[in-house]
């Protein structure tokens, strides 16, 4: 994996992300981008002509679920010692089963993966990684803060902004796994009745989760993989 202090890297996350097999292979070539080589595969042959602006906004960082959302590092931390606290919390932390799987569903008007029952467990594995890995991030400046329109928020996200430099986390994190960007209902019905039959293998069976994912934006503005962290710990 990749050197976690390149100077390269402008910003880190916590995500997780699909082990090699048939459903990162999708994601690679539905998105068009690879994180764990870099590698921008083409698309599937049958593809539409329209999947390439569907994918646009979240080609960047393949295929993923957010964990704890993109951050710089804070002053006198460093990139090695993130991973190194990444790896600890893995190692306590169980590993999480969704037993009802996934669903595909409209997220306010993109297309992703998310839990199709009760997600107590991966909600909490959530938290714990934004609480834990916090001290690691960056306070917002004035126009990240900016960027996520506070004034739209409601009161809790505001908080959430403000406390953990992110609004969708704790109680209104919601997992997903983005497969497209914002969308017109026109599109978005489109995309839906597409993407179906494509995600079909992967839907109502059970999901595990079982690592981590340290990641990195590079100047490319894209996400590269660092370093996977299995959850092999009973939860303590």
């Amino acid at each position: 994996m990749a050197d976690p202090d390149a100077p390269e890297w402008t910003r880190h996350a916590i995500y997780w992300r699909p082990d090699p097999g048939p459903l990162a292979d999708f994601g690679a070539a539905w998105l068009g981008w690879e994180p764990r080589d870099g590698a921008t595969p083409p698309p599937p042959p049958d593809a539409p002509a329209a999947r390439d602006g569907w994918t646009a906004t979240p080609r960047k960082y393949g295929l993923h679920g957010t964990l704890k959302a993109p951050f710089r590092l804070a002053a006198g931390t460093s990139g090695a010692a993130l991973g190194a606290a990444a790896a600890a919390l893995a190692a306590e932390a169980a590993p999480v089963v969704l037993p009802e799987g996934l669903r595909l569903a409209r997220l306010g008007g993109f297309l992703a993966l998310v839990p199709a029952g009760p997600a107590q467990a991966l909600e909490a594995l959530a938290a714990r990684v934004v609480a834990d890995l916090d001290r690691f991030r960056a306070p917002l400046t004035e126009a990240e803060r900016a960027r996520r329109q506070p004034g739209r928020l409601g009161a809790a996200e505001r908080a959430n902004l403000d406390r953990w430099g992110y609004p969708h986390v704790m109680e209104a994190f919601r997992f997903h796994i983005t497969l497209t960007g914002a969308l017109d209902p026109a599109a978005a019905a489109a995309a839906e009745a597409d993407l179906g039959p494509r995600v079909a293998p992967f839907v109502g069976r059970p999901f595990a989760i079982g690592a981590i994912w340290h990641c990195a934006e590079g100047p490319d503005g894209r996400f590269h993989d660092i370093a996977r962290h299995a959850l092999w710990g009973g939860g303590a």
